[in-house]
């Protein structure tokens, strides 16, 4: 068993068509920070792809470890992947499945954002993982659940995952079943499909945030924002709807579509 390490400059045809000579210094940097990581934890770098690199590691630990020392130095946005499996070896090269489905989990990241594929996941310990969930991936036949590694001096938040699943926004699924309160996600459903921005008041603990998470979620067509200020206790949730009106950019709706304030426990 073999954990692979993909990664991507995100963004680097961009950059280089802006700033040939600042990329190509950049590009100086990053090869350095990514091939000392890599090597720091015994891994085999076998590939390199111009703007990123393959590496090979017999243990998923040094893996990541590798990927979070890389993610800390580096200047450009590099987004990478990990998965875990059984791959042929043969003149310097790796061949096998388990290559393929760590490119397309990389290529479902961010830049700064580690993702590593349930393969890698269950053979760790010690390391912050959030559960993204099962997801379908270009040309890979069954869905594969997706972790992000968490660590000190990491970036946590990032805009939704690239992957071929209608997905409601950047949310994340939640970890407990949400019981009871059907009236309530009825009535608040009804509320945000009248109004372009609906905001729940109520007092801090009362459960403003889940409600509206497992209403947004039940709203795939949407795009959920918010805010919170943590001395009123009130979360505003912002559905954008995708369409557009020729009358109006404004991206939270159209003039004289006024936001209506929802109290949650409702009164009476």
């Amino acid at each position: 068993m073999v954990t692979f390490l993909f990664t991507d400059v995100e963004g680097s045809t961009r950059r280089w068509e802006t700033d040939a000579q600042a990329m190509r210094a950049a590009l100086v940097v990053h090869d350095k920070v990514v091939r000392t990581a890599i090597e720091a934890y015994d891994g085999f770098l076998f590939s390199h792809t111009g703007d990123g690199f393959v590496a090979a590691f017999a243990s998923p630990m040094s893996a990541v470890k590798a990927a979070i020392d890389a993610q800390r130095e580096l200047g450009l946005p590099v987004r990478m992947g990990l998965a875990t499996g059984e791959a042929e070896l043969r003149d310097g090269d790796y061949f096998g499945t388990v290559l393929n489905r760590a490119a397309r989990v990389m290529a479902a990241g961010h830049g700064g954002q580690i993702l590593v594929a349930e393969s890698t996941a269950v053979l760790l310990s010690g390391v912050d993982l959030v559960d993204l969930g099962p997801r379908r991936l270009r040309d890979v036949p069954n869905p594969i659940t997706v972790f992000q590694v968490q660590a000190p001096g990491l970036p946590e938040d990032f805009p939704p995952l690239r992957t071929l699943d209608p997905s409601p926004g950047n949310l994340r699924p939640q970890t407990t079943s949400f019981i009871g309160r059907e009236s309530e996600v009825a009535e608040l459903q009804a509320v945000v499909k009248a109004h372009r921005m609906v905001t729940l008041t109520g007092v801090g603990g009362v459960g403003k945030t889940r409600l509206a998470l497992e209403v947004a979620a039940r709203l795939p067509t949407s795009r959920l924002s918010t805010s919170c200020t943590p001395a009123g206790y009130q979360v505003a949730w912002s559905l954008r709807m995708i369409r557009r009106s020729a009358r109006s950019r404004m991206p939270y709706g159209l003039p004289n579509d006024p936001a209506m304030t929802w109290r949650w426990p409702s009164p009476g």
